[in-house]
């Protein structure tokens, strides 16, 4: 009896941390130039306006389910267990795609169509379970006729009732086997001398050009700083730039205007031009279909 109270307790403590805790973190492609993301906001304050309401991003470009995708693994690692996130890149909605809520291991929520979205998410985090959105319950009242805003009347009304607590992880929808749809990408390697890794996302404001090469996996080169590097990128099969970076710690270790290679705030191998833009100088851009090979 004291054995089974024990595991009882022990099972009540692991989900504990996963309780909601009134944050929602929404992220979309849809800009800021409508009223768009604000009617979602509506949404989820007309369920509870105890929650604390914060923005990702809402500057996905259109359709682009793979930034989508790394822009929760840039940020999601640093909210609270509990956080709801709700991301809406959505080109096929009202199709058969699933509506989907996915527990991490790590206590986080994310209310988004299973689209390629929860890639890297999953990968990072864990998957913990997995349910599908229950369109009559977890629907905005009277939205049935509305085919095309699955993010106002679905993913923002389902993400507060979560996060607010209005209904459990339980009453999202029907279980749903512990796998997502996943987009193929480029992960970092080392073979025979040489690292390949992937552009996932570009630093936008700058022209940064961030790999998912980590700095542990640099290590293994003997890469350090003041080493110059062989860098050659592809998109596809297409070489689009080969040259010989030095690696730096800080920027104002180059010329103005000169080509480096650094870690970034992630700790990933990157490219930059000091006080310039590299992606728009030599037409470097990202998505999981760009790779790039690193070599002394």
């Amino acid at each position: 009896m004291m054995k089974l109270y024990l595991l009882f307790f022990l099972y009540a403590i692991s989900f504990s941390s996963f309780s909601q805790n009134n944050v929602l973190v929404f992220q979309s492609d849809f800009g800021l130039k409508d009223g768009a993301v604000s009617a979602m906001k509506g949404v989820a304050i007309g369920v509870s306006t105890d929650l604390k309401i914060f923005d990702l991003t809402h500057e996905i470009p259109a359709y682009n389910i793979w930034e989508a995708a790394y822009r929760l693994s840039q940020a999601a690692q640093y909210y609270p267990a509990g956080t709801v996130f709700v991301s809406v890149c959505d080109p096929g909605v009202g199709t058969a795609r699933h509506s989907v809520v996915l527990l991490t291991k790590s206590g986080h929520y994310f209310v988004t169509p299973d689209n390629g979205t929860l890639t890297l998410i999953a990968e990072q985090l864990g998957i913990q379970e997995i349910r599908e959105i229950d369109e009559v319950q977890n629907r905005r009242q009277n939205s049935n006729e509305s085919y095309t805003f699955h993010g106002r009347d679905v993913y923002a009304f389902t993400g507060a009732r979560l996060a607010s607590k209005t209904i459990a992880f339980e009453e999202v929808g029907p279980k749903l086997p512990n796998e997502v749809v996943k987009i193929d990408y480029q992960k970092p390697v080392l073979e025979n001398g040489v690292i390949k890794g992937g552009i996932p996302v570009l630093d936008i404001q700058y022209g940064n050009v961030w790999t998912n090469i980590d700095k542990k996996t640099a290590e293994k080169l003997g890469l350090k700083a003041g080493d110059v590097v062989r860098v050659q990128v592809f998109n596809g099969a297409e070489k689009v730039y080969e040259g010989k970076l030095k690696l730096v710690n800080t920027f104002g270790e180059a010329v103005i205007g000169a080509a480096v290679c650094y870690f970034n705030s992630l700790l990933n191998f990157s490219l930059a031009v000091n006080q310039g833009n590299f992606s728009e100088k030599y037409k470097v851009f990202s998505g999981a279909h760009w790779s790039i090979l690193l070599s002394r």
